[in-house]
């Protein structure tokens, strides 16, 4: 008789939280992709991020093929000090099963091999990039005064992000410039606390709270922007920098992040540091031949980060995987 496939995993409802249902549909996919993995050939599997790995490890385990896995953050970029335990093991034991491992960036390999005991030789750092021939903007933005300056914030709305140093260096801004208003696009746990804290420092009415946005909204929201902030805490990569840029839009970003590393063309602050992003903030809205040269260069040089080449670094990572994989089979005795 033919064997069934196990249930697979059921869609959505897990949210953003760790608990309730998680656990057991990432347990799930693993008992799905183990059933798959006698079915089907292939010469490398590819697993990204935690929730994949114990099905990337249960793939490997059936089919001898070498395992890749894929780092965009880690626990310690999620969660800070507050570490979930199973989720840190769950990680631990992927990066350590895995043949080669790949992070988005430097900052990120740092983590992996000093938080998790993993050998620098395992590592390899494949940057993100965006697809620059997306569509163009369509309709106009939405009615703010356009003698309004606009300082976007755009992602969760999450520790990791860094939110309450983006409030507090518009408290700083506004203190100075009145012509100024804040846009905060996204959603995450800290939303409620932003608004109160928004509130509490006396600038709620120059901060937007837009919720969560999609396609043409984001392409909106940017087209509107006269200056893009990322202040993260820790941000493995971070794409919206990249996104920000292919819309002219200039950019500050926090050194503690990845994208940090391959932009040139922007301003880069501490992200604890909310006097010098503030600073920064009023330098780009106050000088438009700085607006200028940070739109002009900023779009020629993101214009170069092409998903292209990550694949191509990503082939690289296979075949290493495939060649170590074979050469351990050898050492063994293996075929």
């Amino acid at each position: 008789s033919i064997e069934p496939p196990p249930p697979a995993p059921a869609g959505g409802g897990a949210g953003q939280h760790y608990g309730g249902d998680l656990f057991t549909e990432v347990g799930r996919y693993a008992r799905f992709v183990r059933w798959l993995a006698r079915r089907e050939s292939f010469d490398v599997i590819h697993a990204h991020d935690w929730m994949t790995f114990p099905a990337g490890i249960a793939a490997s385990a059936i089919s001898r093929k070498p395992l890749v896995i894929h780092v965009h953050s880690t626990e310690f970029d999620r969660s800070g000090i507050h570490v979930h335990q199973r989720i840190y093991d769950i990680e631990r034991h992927g990066m350590h099963f895995a043949t080669k491992i790949i992070c988005v960036s430097f900052l990120t390999k740092n983590i992996v091999t000093s938080r998790y005991a993993v050998p620098e030789v395992k590592v390899q750092v494949v940057y993100n990039a965006i697809d620059i021939n997306g569509p163009a903007p369509k309709g106009s933005p939405p009615a703010i005064r356009r003698d309004e300056k606009i300082v976007l914030f755009l992602g969760r709305i999450t520790m990791q992000k860094g939110p309450e140093y983006f409030l507090q260096a518009a408290r700083k801004v506004l203190s100075v410039m009145d012509n100024v208003r804040f846009v905060m696009a996204g959603s995450g746990d800290l939303i409620r606390k932003s608004i109160e804290m928004a509130a509490e420092m006396g600038i709620g009415h120059k901060v937007l709270f837009t919720g969560f946005l999609r396609g043409e909204d984001v392409n909106r929201v940017f087209k509107m922007a006269d200056l893009y902030v990322m202040p993260s805490v820790s941000e493995p990569f971070g794409i919206a920098p990249l996104e920000a840029m292919s819309h002219d839009v200039p950019v500050i970003i926090s050194k503690q992040s990845g994208v940090a590393e391959v932009l040139t063309h922007v301003l880069k602050v501490d992200f604890w540091d909310v006097d010098e992003m503030a600073n920064k903030i009023i330098a780009v809205l106050r000088h438009p031949p700085l607006q200028a040269t940070l739109r002009q260069h900023g779009n020629i040089e993101v214009r170069k980060l092409t998903w292209h080449d990550s694949a191509r670094h990503c082939i690289d990572v296979y075949q290493s995987a495939i060649d170590a994989s074979r050469g351990t089979a050898r050492a063994c005795g293996g075929a």
